[in-house]
């Protein structure tokens, strides 16, 4: 059962919480979700069953979009409506054009400090639970990339956003920092995760929709691990180097069908009769020294699990 479930979080879950639940309907351990969401936040959370969790360090990696709550005029603990509050401002005398001009600050690369509140470890602990101990630790701040804020909605002193950005980064000190810029203080009232990767929100299923497949004895709506990276080049493998590949040595750019045109060192995605076979990149004339035309990352077995595949590529 390889490949990804694409779950609606539902608010007041863990992502942790979505995982024991897909092991319990899928009937295996081997399970692992595509980037945490918070308890109170909702929406796309990818979640890998078998060999697909080798691909989470790639979905993770991919853009992701977020509707979040900008709520002006308090700061709290934790940069997020669950925290406790800090301190108290006037909003009343926020303009759009304010807005507008704060935000312009937060796209593009920039500098974020982590929140303690965050499941980032010092020493193999992660920093919330110093957190609650009430025990402040430095940290530096880390490069990530804002592509866009837009305005959604304002009902002061909410304020409504999209915000599609890289991985890392963290939406509730988006807020927080807005909140400083414009001097009235803020912090994340709510927070939808709508894409990640490849997946939208739209493609999502709620976790009582899956449950009810489950329960019924039903097939759950697994995207192939081969859709996983569907913006990665897919090649499709000659069956006379699947047996080759099956022992981990890379293809010759020859022993693949190349329908568009390759960019060295970018990933592809190396295929058998549609299934993900192996994951790496494009380096013509070989990986050090190597043989073949490509960088290997993972292989996957199970694409060979199929002894007539191999038997009638090695008769060739």
């Amino acid at each position: 059962m390889n490949g990804l479930l694409l779950v609606d979080k539902p608010g007041g879950m863990t992502s942790f919480d979505v995982v024991r639940k897909v092991r319990r309907w899928c009937g295996t351990r081997q399970v692992g979700h595509c980037g945490t969401l918070d308890p109170s936040a909702t929406g796309v959370l990818p979640v890998a069953i078998d060999s697909a969790t080798r691909l989470v360090e790639y979905l993770m990696a991919g853009v992701k979009e977020y509707v979040a709550v900008l709520r002006l005029g308090a700061t709290t603990d934790t940069q997020d409506g669950d925290g406790q509050i800090l301190a108290t401002h006037p909003w009343n005398n926020i303009e759009r054009r304010a807005l507008d001009v704060a935000i312009a600050n937060f796209v593009g690369p920039i500098l974020q400090m982590p929140p303690m509140h965050s499941a980032l470890k010092r020493d193999g602990v992660p920093l919330y639970k110093l957190a609650r101990q009430g025990i402040q630790v430095e940290r530096e701040p880390r490069e990530v990339r804002i592509d866009s804020i837009e305005i959604l909605d304002v009902a002061l002193p909410d304020v409504t956003l999209r915000v599609t950005c890289s991985k890392g980064t963290y939406v509730r000190t988006l807020c927080h920092d807005l909140g400083q810029i414009l001097g009235c203080g803020a912090h994340m009232a709510a927070l939808r995760r709508t894409r990640c990767g490849n997946f939208r929100v739209e493609q999502c299923h709620s976790v009582d929709q899956l449950e009810a497949i489950a329960a019924a004895g039903g097939t759950l709506p697994i995207v192939a691990s081969a859709a996983a990276l569907a913006d990665w080049p897919g090649l499709e493998v000659h069956a006379d180097a699947l047996p080759r590949l099956a022992n981990g040595v890379a293809p010759r750019l020859e022993d693949v069908a190349v329908t568009e045109d390759l960019i060295a060192n970018e990933p592809v995605r190396l295929l058998a009769d549609d299934e993900l076979a192996a994951v790496g990149c494009y380096v013509p004339g070989g990986y050090n020294g190597r043989p073949g035309d490509f960088q290997l990352w993972k292989v996957f077995p199970e694409a060979f699990s199929s002894p007539e595949k191999l038997y009638s590529a090695q008769k060739l």
